[in-house]
This record gives structure tokens, C-alpha cells and sequence, in this order.
């Protein structure tokens, strides 16, 4: 993958700057656009949202640690042409959600990216390690802590809170630069590429009001007709969210959606008696979800969704499974990566079941565990215990 090192990259004398103003949003845009990297961090709300509310945007680059303020400026779309230079290599630490306000933002996503956590995994320093942890081990430098529960859309902002949020960028640059050296060391910086990929797929932040059924709690208890009737109510639910930009249960919680779609109502009385379904819920869209069921009811069978079959292993593949999670755990350990990183448990049990189609024998993955998974399972390799250390053995070597 390509990206830019810097010879110094830490900013940690830079002075912290507020910008509240366009004038002074405008020069530090100016000042940004030559940036060979650039490290962004922000700063939301979304407890009473559907969609995250930024109340803080915080950059950094050679020099310059800044945060934006974008509740006190008409817009921020200056920082646009910077953020969304290809040329630029943005650093972020655990991404996804700073890009997905980003991309609601403008309807593009910032890349280059380059995600510290997923660089730490495949350093061997945790699955998602937290950026305070990962500043601490690799830096040094220990973070403050105490302004962790602010609500950053309370004005104003006092300068140990402009610090605090500062210090959220202050250290990516020497983060980013000392990740980037060891993976090339080790041959692994290649080995970022899907999952960074997937960080500037659009898809990764768009939701399809048809499809969030799957992720309703209590789902897997329904069948039949009744999950057509779940996935048309959490349909129904999404949209008016999005509309109306209020949080999925202020709409309906996913309980009472549950047992509408489980114990059907035929009426206004019926649905007044669904445990959980408020008043208001039944006053203000009670004929709506009446309708939704009964159309839903009407369906084609055809047109009916399925859920996934649930994997059932039998015990020997339950205990090839566990075999495949422990030869995971060793190689992993051996190379000095995240297991996560490598695949689940539940990617394991799906190996166990005869599915090759998988991850983790494909790409990168492949070579660093897959052959070796693969080896396990036609015989080839077993974990042995030695001196109460566990390690994988040819078969050919046992007894």
C-alpha cells in the first residue's frame, strides 16, 4: 500500500488551535494543503439522533494541531478539498465512525486512510486497542483522562477541553510512522489493504431499510411469515428514523416490534395489548403498522425472508473446531498478531463444517494460518503439550 512517512512527526509543542471563525477556518485550510499527512479525530453526539451530530473536528500535520469547531461556523467545507486529497494520507484511530460523518458530511469518504488500531492488531499489540493504551505502550506519554464523559455540544469549551481533544490527534503522526516502519519490516503493510478498502467503501456506511431485520434483537425466534412481517416494520421503522433523525427506538423499540410481528394485531385493541408499545406509538402510527401487517401478512410465501441456517456441528466437528481455535491462538501468537485479526471463532466452526470459502484461506491470511488450518484438519498437524507449553506438531512425529 502507499503511503508517506515522515521524518518528524510528532507534534506535541505545537500550540492548540480553536477555530470558531471562517476567517480563521480559511487560513488554516490554507496552511494544511501542502500537508504530506494529516490527522483527524471528532468529537459527536448521537444519543438523541439517528444520525451522529459533530460537534468537534480535530486535525493535525506538521506543526499544527487544530480543533474545528463546526457548531460555531456556517459550514466547514473548506477543509473538503484538504481532507479528500488523494494526495494526503489521513491517519485516524479506529476510523469507521469519523468516516462515516465525514462521508454524511459531503457524500465522499477521505482517503487515503490509515487506521492505527488495525495497524496495532497486526502488530501483535490487541484486537482494538484503545488509542490512550496504544500511546501509552508505544509513546510513552500518558494521556488525561478527565474529560472522557464531556458533551461536546456544550458551549463553551474551556482550553483543558481544547487540550484534551487535541491530545486525540497529537500523537497519530509518530503513531502512524513507527507502525508504518515495522510493517514494512515485517512484510505486513500489504496486508492492510482490504480492510482499508472497506473503510472507503461507501457500502460500509450505507444502510438498506430492507435489510436491517437481520439485526433485530430476538430475530431468530421468529419464522415464517412472521419475519415478513418483522423485516416490513423495521423497514417502515428505519425510514421514519432517518426522516426524522431520531434514534431507531424513539420510533419503535425493537421489543414490541418483536411480539407485533410474532403475535400479528388485527386491530387497534389488539395492538394496544402488545407488551411494551406505548400509547403514544399506538396513537400516532397505529393505523400505519396495523397496514404494514397486514400487507406484510399478504406477501407470497416466495417473498417471505429466511434467516441464515444456525451451524449445528456435530461433536466431532465441535472438537475439530475447538483444535482449529487453539492451532489459530499458536500461530498468532507466534507471529505476533492479533487472533481476531486472522478470523472468529465462528469462521473456525464454519471451516470444521467443510465451508472453505473463507477468509482465512484467502489473501494474507491464508499464508499466515490458512495452509497451516488446512494441514490440521487433513491430518497432517496436531497441537501437542510439552513441559505444559502447546505447540504444532507433525502427526508423523507423534508416538
Amino acid at each position: 500500500m502507499d503511503t508517506v512517512v515522515v521524518a518528524s512527526p510528532r507534534v506535541p509543542n505545537a500550540e492548540d488551535l480553536y477555530i470558531d471563525t471562517p476567517e480563521a477556518l480559511a487560513a488554516l485550510a490554507s496552511r494544511l494543503a501542502d500537508a504530506p499527512w494529516l490527522a483527524i479525530d471528532t468529537e459527536f453526539l448521537r444519543e438523541k439522533t439517528y444520525r451522529a451530530r459533530l460537534c468537534l473536528i480535530q486535525l493535525a500535520a506538521p506543526g499544527i494541531v487544530a480543533c474545528v469547531d463546526p457548531l460555531a461556523l456556517p459550514d466547514i467545507d473548506a477543509l473538503r478539498p484538504i481532507l479528500c486529497n488523494k494526495g494526503i494520507t489521513k491517519i485516524l484511530h479506529a476510523a469507521h465512525q469519523d468516516l462515516e460523518i465525514l462521508y454524511q458530511l459531503w457524500g465522499e469518504i477521505p482517503m487515503p486512510v490509515f487506521d492505527t488500531q488495525i495497524a496495532a492488531a497486526l502488530l501483535g499489540q490487541g484486537e482494538q486497542i484503545g488509542y490512550g493504551r496504544l500511546v501509552a505502550e508505544a509513546i510513552d506519554v500518558t494521556l488525561d483522562k478527565g474529560h472522557a464523559r464531556t458533551d461536546w455540544s456544550q458551549r463553551p469549551l474551556d482550553p483543558a477541553q481544547i487540550h484534551y481533544a487535541a491530545d486525540d490527534v497529537r500523537y497519530l503522526g509518530e503513531l502512524y510512522a513507527q507502525q508504518h516502519t515495522a510493517l514494512s519490516a515485517r512484510g505486513r503493510l500489504s496486508w492492510l489493504g482490504d480492510d482499508f478498502r472497506r473503510l472507503g467503501d461507501p457500502d460500509t456506511y450505507t444502510t438498506d431499510p430492507e435489510a436491517v431485520w437481520h439485526r433485530l434483537k430476538g430475530v431468530h425466534h421468529l419464522q415464517g411469515v412472521q419475519l415478513s412481517i418483522a423485516q416490513s416494520l423495521a423497514a417502515w421503522r428505519e425510514r421514519q428514523a432517518q426522516v426524522a433523525d431520531r434514534p431507531r427506538r424513539w420510533i419503535l423499540a425493537d421489543e414490541p416490534l418483536i411480539d407485533i410481528a410474532r403475535r400479528p394485531p388485527a386491530s387497534r385493541d389488539m395492538l394496544q395489548r402488545i407488551r411494551g408499545l406505548p400509547d403514544a406509538v399506538v396513537g400516532r402510527h397505529g393505523d400505519t403498522l396495523l397496514r404494514l401487517v397486514a400487507e406484510a401478512r399478504e406477501r407470497p410465501e416466495s417473498e417471505w425472508p429466511i434467516l441464515a441456517d444456525r451451524l449445528v456441528l456435530s461433536p466431532e466437528q465441535e472438537a475439530l473446531a475447538d483444535l482449529l481455535m487453539a492451532t489459530l491462538r499458536l500461530e498468532a501468537r507466534r507471529q505476533d498478531i492479533a487472533p481476531a485479526m486472522l478470523a472468529t471463532r465462528r469462521e473456525l466452526e464454519h471451516l470444521a463444517s467443510g465451508k472453505t470459502d473463507l477468509p482465512v484461506m484467502q489473501g494474507w491470511r491464508a499464508h499466515v494460518v490458512g495452509h497451516t488450518l488446512r494441514a490440521v484438519i487433513e491430518g497432517q498437524l496436531t497441537v501437542r503439550m510439552h513441559d505444559g507449553q502447546a505447540s504444532l506438531m507433525p502427526t508423523s512425529d507423534e508416538g
